[in-house]
């Protein structure tokens, strides 16, 4: 497996990233510190959070998995194998909510301190705020490196325009510029990347790393009908794809596996890593077991037939 730089970073990693999203929520401790021990020991290098994680469920306020990765650290001592990126702008708090510049200084602070760590090394604006000039925005996210907090900016969930515009206010100042951005983008949902954001990024070496590059577990190919809805506390997501594309994308996936002898998550994002712009997809287990399945997917190198077929499954 050969690491991928990111974008015009000095930071290089893996070919996938596992996301956190599920520590503290549908993985206890001890699933999630397998995860985790599986993931490094498997060659994966950056790990990806948010302090919103896991606010959605009763009882909880955000920072769960933040905090369940930083015991993580504190238990294996693996804080320098890993790469660790979190997010700032959709959990309100000290300093008010969003992109608020004393937001983003607060919410860096307690992120910083449920981690364990004195550095997060990507840290990203979880959405876009256009209630926040993007000078002040950038200049807050400056402070963070300034002080060493810091190490590299991304932005997740913006539109090709504000990315730009984004980019183009940081030239313009001499304030830092988010050289990653975090879409959704998976072989069922493409329109809110590809086209102009995905030029964009190519053209500006901006590192992409994509989230739910599984769409939330529906091309593992275990829903296959409506019955099946029932499987995870995800499965109601599930219904809107097999009304759509979903079935068409599941028969070429199924050639794919035939062919290749790979399992339908590795196909997934072994299309994603093939991607244009794409550093590496983000996905998520609950065990070892499906760890160990994903791993795969950093070495696998579909066919150009293969990937055109997928593709064509999806228009």
């Amino acid at each position: 497996m050969t690491l991928r730089r990111l974008g015009s970073t000095d930071l290089k990693i893996a070919p996938l990233v596992l996301g956190g999203n599920v520590f503290g929520w549908t993985a206890d401790r001890a699933a999630s510190f397998a995860v985790l021990d599986a993931f490094v020991a498997g060659g994966g290098t950056m790990i990806d959070t948010a302090d919103v994680y896991s606010a959605w469920v009763n009882g909880h306020e955000g920072g769960e998995s933040e905090s369940m990765i930083g015991e993580w650290l504190k238990a294996s001592g693996k804080r320098d194998d890993v790469l660790i990126a979190t997010k700032v702008g959709m959990l309100p708090g000290d300093g008010g909510e969003k992109l608020a510049p004393a937001r983003i200084a607060a919410a860096a602070e307690a992120s910083l301190k449920r981690l364990g760590t004195d550095r997060i090394d990507l840290y990203y604006a979880h959405q876009d705020d256009d209630a926040v000039p993007q000078d002040a925005v950038l200049e807050a996210f400056g402070k963070l490196i300034d002080a060493g907090k810091v190490r590299v900016l991304g932005a997740s969930n913006f539109h090709a325009a504000r990315l730009k515009s984004a980019v183009d206010a940081a030239k313009e100042s001499g304030l830092p510029r988010y050289h990653v951005l975090q879409p959704e983008y998976n072989l069922v949902s493409r329109h809110k990347f590809e086209g102009e954001l995905q030029d964009y990024c190519v053209t500006e070496n901006i590192g992409v790393l994509p989230y739910y590059g599984l769409a939330a577990g529906f091309l593992t190919g275990k829903y296959r009908t409506k019955d099946d809805l029932g499987q995870s506390v995800r499965g109601g997501r599930m219904s809107e794809l097999l009304d759509g594309k979903g079935e068409a994308m599941l028969a070429a996936m199924d050639a794919v596996v035939s062919e290749s002898g790979a399992t339908h998550p590795q196909v997934a994002l072994a299309w994603l890593i093939a991607q244009p712009g794409i550093t590496a997809p983000i996905a998520s287990a609950t065990s070892v077991k499906q760890i160990e399945d994903l791993l795969p997917a950093m070495t696998l190198e579909l066919t150009e037939h293969q990937l055109a077929a997928l593709t064509d499954a999806g228009v």
